[in-house]
């Protein structure tokens, strides 16, 4: 059974996703598109991308598309649909709704149509209907109404997939998962000696860049310690399909390997710290991880082999996440602006502790601030737009070289080569 497949992603790493979706299955045809990729993929794809893309928030299978004006056409787009395909009457299900421009007044009563069709059709055909379950739903539909035109989608994964499995410790303002791989695939990172080198997040918090970072030089699956939807539905509970499911798994399990690259992390907080060392432990990757206590404005740079290059990578606070700890912090509410200091006291300890390395360093830092390069008095050899969540964000780049460390030249999307640093 093949269907039209969807990856949704955060704006900005449409590009990214491409490419990792084109690695995962390179026979597919695909089809980029505004917040995301589309191809067209059987179960079998479905178990692989929602095992592997560390990308993608969900995989949505589409099960109907067309025209509408109301909700009874809503519901007849619905009714189209062999619903006895997927799920039993013992199922539960829940509809969720998004719009863009639509002329419907109330999307919760497109959602209700559309979990009316499903049950009336099953009713029909087996005299029993299923279940409304709105926290842990066997079947997980994705509504989407456009201006003239709506697409019923089956929700593969579940839980978003930057959910990993692994966090249970977390900080005021936890980076997502996806956020930080993407962040890594726009650094060209890789966890190959020559694809990014060593890793240093001095800012960790509870650890998800350096963790995310770990299991790509690891080659950990991120979907190997969660669960997800698909694996209750109809298309893929046969034997054949068990079986094909256990295959991916255990394929996945043999590829991990350990780290050819040192990652570091850090924070001010020992707290956070603590928190950051346990989710490491659960993902699988302690051993591949050295943490330690220490403000970003003072740690020194971790001491690699003259020949292996280091990116350091970091999500540091922001007003509108964090307030900035560490020397930098406010120490009275009289001396408001202490935290302004942080920006370019960081890149004047850049200056000393990173640009003696022989292989060179290069620094990429996420921020909302389209000035950031200025407060610390460096000029960026690449800008990627980003989005944490609802705020937009650039992911500077930085090489750190002795000298002025002013080569390069400003312009989002433009510069320098996304792999690693400069050599010089």
């Amino acid at each position: 059974m093949a269907l039209p497949l969807f990856l949704p992603c955060a704006a900005g790493v449409e590009s990214l996703l491409e490419e990792e979706v084109q690695r995962l299955l390179p026979s597919k045809i695909l089809y980029p598109t505004r917040g995301g990729i589309g191809l067209d993929g059987g179960p079998q794809d479905v178990m692989r991308l929602n095992l592997h893309s560390r990308l993608a928030m969900r995989v949505l299978a589409q099960v109907a598309e067309g025209p509408y004006r109301d909700e009874a056409d809503l519901y007849a787009l619905a009714r189209t649909v062999d619903w006895q395909q997927w799920i039993t009457p013992e199922h539960t299900l829940r509809v969720d709704t998004t719009a863009q421009r639509s002329p419907l007044r109330s999307l919760n009563f497109a959602a209700l149509r559309i979990k009316d069709a499903v049950c009336d059709s099953l009713r029909e055909a087996t005299g029993e209907r299923p279940s409304v379950d709105t926290r842990h739903p066997d079947l997980q539909l994705q509504l989407h109404v456009g201006e003239e035109r709506a697409a019923l989608y089956v929700d593969t994964s579940g839980e978003s997939l930057f959910k990993r499995g692994w966090r249970e410790d977390k900080g005021d303002a936890p980076l997502k998962e996806t956020l930080a791989a993407a962040m890594l695939a726009a650094a060209g990172w890789r966890g190959e000696p020559q694809a990014g080198g060593a890793l240093h997040d001095p800012c960790c918090g509870s650890g998800t860049i350096a963790i995310e970072a770990a299991q790509i030089a690891c080659g950990i699956a991120p979907g190997l310690k969660r669960r997800f939807a698909f694996e209750r539905l109809l298309p893929f509970v046969d034997a054949d399909m068990r079986g094909e499911w256990q295959r991916q798994k255990s394929q996945a399990q043999t590829a991990i390997r350990p780290s050819a690259v040192p990652i570091f992390a850090s924070d001010v907080s020992f707290r956070m710290v603590d928190f950051a060392r346990r989710n490491a432990e659960r993902a699988g990757v302690a051993a591949a991880i050295q943490f330690n206590g220490g403000d970003a404005l003072e740690r020194p740079a971790p001491d690699l082999p003259a020949d292996l290059p280091g990116t350091l990578i970091i999500n540091p606070p922001y007003g509108e996440r964090i307030e900035v700890a560490g020397k930098a912090a406010r120490p009275s509410a009289e001396d408001r602006d202490t935290p302004d200091d942080f920006f370019p006291r960081l890149s004047a300890h850049w200056k000393r502790a990173y640009t003696r390395h022989p292989a060179g360093w290069t620094a990429w830092v996420l921020s909302p601030d389209m000035k950031l390069p200025s407060a610390m008095r460096l000029k960026e050899s690449r800008r990627v737009p980003m989005w944490n969540g609802p705020i937009e964000c650039r992911l500077f780049r930085f090489d750190l070289v002795s000298g002025s460390m002013r080569q390069g030249t400003s312009g989002d999307g433009g510069g320098g080569a996304p792999g690693g640093p400069s050599q010089k």
